[in-house]
């Protein structure tokens, strides 16, 4: 189980204490944290598909409020996971805001950068760039994550985003994918965006003639210490989470031998691999009625949580 030394949580400084930091300091800080997550993710758990869905749905809800929106955690699980797959567009500009989350946390990290995949994620945060603009990001994405180091990584994925006039979620997004990309990770891990960061994405587009221009209003060195805070604040909280599913995970697993579903064996590594699922969804031919009672059964042995509060329409998690 993934645990974080005292000292490096007592390093990464509160808000109040950042100004007497320097740049170095704290990409030494965010470097230890990211090392620590390192580890964690390249144990590839059984349980890290649903540690990083919680993460995308974490980031998804400050999405939501920075854009001024009022759905929660439980209403953005609610738009997406009550929609049918084929009818996404109805899961509302929330819910397509989980979407491109999960985006990030399912797909393998080397589609996470291609046109077509930048194409439809700029889609589900509320963008419709042309082909010229799609294919100058992808282009700007791939020099960066060609030879940058991680501050550069960084700061360069929030400059390239902001240069193409994208918000700070967008921002976030990107950088963890090119963050994953420089680890080789196989999957991208959900940091920035649930993140609330000092000067970032702060900066306010303006056009002068046929060129973009972006008026910061703190300066560079404040807002790269803010931002190597955020992700080493981030990356910790990404390790805490993963120590508490695990514990989940290895309570759902110590109890599968006791199911006597025929395919809660299936149902056991859906738990394992998602945020969380609803009990009616269709899974290896099972019945409504079969679904509900394993999945009563499952939180009576406490393997699962039933989320929702509702006595319909239930859903089940880690």
């Amino acid at each position: 189980m993934a645990t974080v030394p005292a000292w490096l949580r007592r390093a990464v400084p509160d808000a109040q204490s950042l100004a007497g930091k320097d740049v170095a300091d704290m990409a030494l800080v965010a470097g230890a944290a990211i090392a620590a997550l390192d580890a964690v993710v390249r144990r590839q758990e059984r349980w890290a598909g649903a540690w990083r869905q919680r993460l995308a749905l974490s980031a998804a809800a400050v999405a939501a409020r920075q854009a001024g929106r009022v759905e929660d955690e439980s209403a953005l699980r609610d738009a997406v996971l009550l929609t049918r797959p084929s009818d996404f567009l109805s899961v509302g500009p929330a819910g397509l805001l989980l979407l491109a989350w999960r985006r990030l946390a399912a797909r393998p990290g080397d589609e996470l950068l291609t046109e077509k995949n930048l194409a439809a994620v700029l889609e589900e945060f509320g963008y419709a760039p042309d082909d010229e603009v799609l294919g100058d990001l992808a282009n700007d994405l791939r020099r960066l994550g060609a030879g940058a180091g991680m501050v550069a990584t960084l700061t360069g994925a929030i400059a390239i985003a902001e240069r193409h006039g994208f918000g700070r979620s967008v921002s976030a997004w990107l950088a963890d994918a090119l963050v994953a990309q420089r680890l080789g990770w196989a999957h991208a891990v959900p940091l920035l965006g649930a993140e609330v960061i000092a000067g970032f994405g702060a900066s306010r587009p303006r056009r002068s003639g046929t060129v973009l221009a972006v008026v910061s209003i703190e300066d560079e060195g404040t807002r790269t210490k803010s931002l190597l805070v955020a992700q080493a604040r981030a990356a910790l909280r990404a390790i805490d989470l993963s120590a508490e599913l695990e514990r989940r995970a290895d309570r759902l697993l110590g109890v599968a031998p006791k199911l006597r579903a025929k395919a809660a064996d299936i149902v056991v590594d859906k738990l394992l691999t998602d945020d969380a699922i609803v009990a009616s969804k269709k899974i290896a031919g099972m019945s409504d009625r079969g679904l509900r009672r394993l999945f009563d059964r499952l939180v009576e042995l406490g393997a699962v949580r039933e989320l929702s509060g509702r006595p319909t329409f239930r859903i089940y998690g880690l």
